[in-house]
């Protein structure tokens, strides 16, 4: 039972046929000769497909390896064109839950570029504080390089106020940059209408491959590029185009637009089941994250276990056949509580305890049965285990 799929989700058939048979055919769409001009048709296809699909032009769009490629392209290439333009821009706001490939990059641009990075705090829902950012951009709005907002969060699921986000921005010539990697096919993502400067998708969120991303950026923003070689991508993002990747990328992107209002309503039925059946079998689990399922991601569900460890959870549920997560997958392994968790004002002991089950295309009324069935007694086996070296995590 694959609870998980915030991490990662199958591949949808279609995009699976494209991709094998893509990847039998030979050509470097920087080629000149017929293979190479086949390969590159196909590329600009899947450009003109996510383009559509996402409310941008083909020309808006920079193939990347993933989210988090293009979230460095972003957060990097943004700063450096900005502060080249005007030496006072070396101010980078960024909100504090982050998934950590805004995160890394904006901490490593601190240490490294001469960046000065605020981190932007949320609530306990953790929704951005509109009220920090006006207050901020309102102290030094003519010395910030660039905003970066997530769309939903990887964790809790919190969509966050975008509209506001750039409407205060913009008044101060500020670009915004969101990472759409998980609100894509669950929430309406239009490039144009939202009025962001550049934002992040990827392949593997959203049922295509791995390995395959794009960063959305408007025409006229300035990037400084990241990689150098070929000045494939407008000399933006150079490296040789995986054309049967993209195919597939592109055709996926497009069926869970498509389909995202099916999806939405079906899995977000699912999650309120998990919701209620969790609150009313462990009635101390807490909700993390929006109640309000319009300001929530509908296939995310995050739940604390107090007087639990979260891996305890995770591995007595993966002896069960369940399989979820701790968090964000970026960081399994790592045991320290979430930034999120910890930025949204829960402490460290309580942070430890969480699990987060993410819902996707495969997911039916059986999975949500399954976990409910084993739940309490994984529960009982974690709190009797305890919290292991509870104070000495850092």
């Amino acid at each position: 039972m694959y609870l998980d799929h915030a991490a990662t989700t199958p591949m949808l058939p279609e995009a699976a046929r494209v991709l094998a048979e893509q990847l039998v055919r030979t050509g470097n769409p920087s080629s000149l000769h017929g293979s190479g001009r086949a390969a590159r048709r196909v590329v600009e296809e899947a450009r003109e497909r996510l383009a559509a699909a996402l409310g941008a032009r083909p020309s808006e769009v920079v193939w990347t390896s993933g989210g988090t490629e293009a979230d460095n392209l972003a957060i990097k290439g943004m700063f450096w064109s900005r502060r080249n333009q005007d030496g006072r821009r070396r101010r980078l706001l960024v909100s504090a839950v982050e998934h950590h490939a805004v995160l890394d990059p904006a901490f490593w641009m601190a240490e490294h570029a001469g960046a000065e990075l605020v981190l932007l705090p949320v609530d306990g829902d953790g929704m951005v504080d509109v009220d920090a950012l006006r207050e901020e951009l309102e102290r030094s709005g003519d010395q910030v390089a660039l905003v970066s907002v997530m769309w939903a969060n990887n964790e809790v699921g919190t969509i966050q106020p975008l509209d506001d986000v750039v409407a205060l921005a913009r008044r101060y010539g500020v670009p915004v940059h969101a990472d759409a990697v998980q609100a894509v096919g669950q929430v309406p993502v239009d490039f144009a209408a939202s009025g962001l400067d550049a934002m992040t998708v990827s392949g593997h969120k959203v049922g295509g491959p791995g390995g395959a991303g794009a960063l959305l950026a408007r025409r006229g923003l300035d990037l400084t590029p990241v990689l150098h070689g070929g000045g494939q991508e407008r000399g933006v993002r150079s490296g040789t185009l995986d054309a049967a990747l993209l195919s597939s990328f592109g055709l996926a992107v497009e069926q869970a637009v498509g389909s995202r209002a099916e999806f939405a309503a079906r899995v977000g039925t699912l999650r309120d089941t998990l919701v209620e059946g969790v609150e009313a079998l462990v009635p101390e689990a807490v909700l993390r994250g929006p109640r309000d399922p319009s300001r929530r991601l509908p296939a995310n569900a995050h739940f604390t276990f107090p007087g639990c460890e979260g891996d305890s959870l995770l591995y007595l549920l993966d002896s069960a056949g369940i399989e979820a997560s701790t968090g964000s997958a970026c960081q399994a392994g790592v045991p320290r509580p979430s930034h999120v968790l910890l930025a949204m004002g829960v402490d460290e002991v309580a942070a430890r305890g969480a699990l987060r089950f993410s819902l996707g295309h495969p997911s039916t009324a059986a999975d949500v049965d399954a976990l409910l069935a084993a739940l309490p007694g994984v529960v009982d086996r974690a709190r009797a285990a305890g919290l292991a070296t509870v104070g000495t995590v850092t």
